[in-house]
């Protein structure tokens, strides 16, 4: 249920369970941490679903079960973030609950202009992971964050663009396109000045 195809130093991670809204299994997560935790080779990461939905989130029956306060979610978005190539999350389609982590810790967001973003940790009486909100407020400020984690607010694509929480809105048949034509300039440069301007950036 999660696909990896390698091209030319760039790592396209799939999370192909559409039947399922794309929702996360133990076993999921833990195959998207292992994969990303072995790509440090990789020029660049592209992190996106199957189907219309990015990812709903955790499975229901496992999240009632305890994968919503698993540790397995942090493991995973620290992995991102510690990547020292360029990641991008290619949000096809929605994005919900825990799945946010994973593109919170990507250094790009970019989105089809009929995703929407939520995360109902309050009303699913659960605490978001601990560095969700870090990030998140990072990007839109501790009102927003507040807004989407507190309020329980769905947030629109274009909202999401004017907040900052994604970066680029891009039509659905171009979103792998457009991925790939960001990592154009780090699959041409040497790995060291793609890691230096990273490191530059944090």
């Amino acid at each position: 249920m999660i696909d990896l195809a390698k091209s030319n130093g760039v790592w396209i991670i799939t999370i192909n369970r559409p039947e399922k809204a794309n929702s996360l299994t133990l076993e999921m997560l833990t195959e998207l941490a292992l994969i990303t935790e072995s790509a440090g080779d990789a020029k660049a990461v592209i992190i996106t679903g199957a189907g219309k939905v990015f990812s709903a989130g955790a499975d229901l029956d496992q999240a009632r079960a305890g994968l919503a306060v698993s540790d397995i979610w942090e493991r995973l978005s620290g992995a991102i973030e510690n990547l020292p190539c360029l990641t991008i999350a290619a949000l096809n389609g929605t994005l919900a609950g825990g799945a946010t982590g994973m593109a919170l810790a990507c250094d790009i967001r970019i989105a089809v202009p009929t995703a929407k973003f939520f995360y109902p940790v309050m009303k699913l009486g659960f605490l978001p992971q601990p560095s969700d909100p870090k990030r998140m407020t990072a990007l839109i400020g501790p009102a927003r964050t507040k807004l989407i984690l507190m309020g329980g607010q769905k947030i629109t694509a274009s909202e999401a663009l004017d907040f900052g929480l994604v970066d680029r809105l891009v039509e659905p048949e171009e979103l792998m396109d457009y991925a790939h034509d960001l990592c154009h300039d780090v699959m041409n440069a040497s790995p060291e000045i793609a890691q230096g301007i990273k490191a530059m950036c944090r």
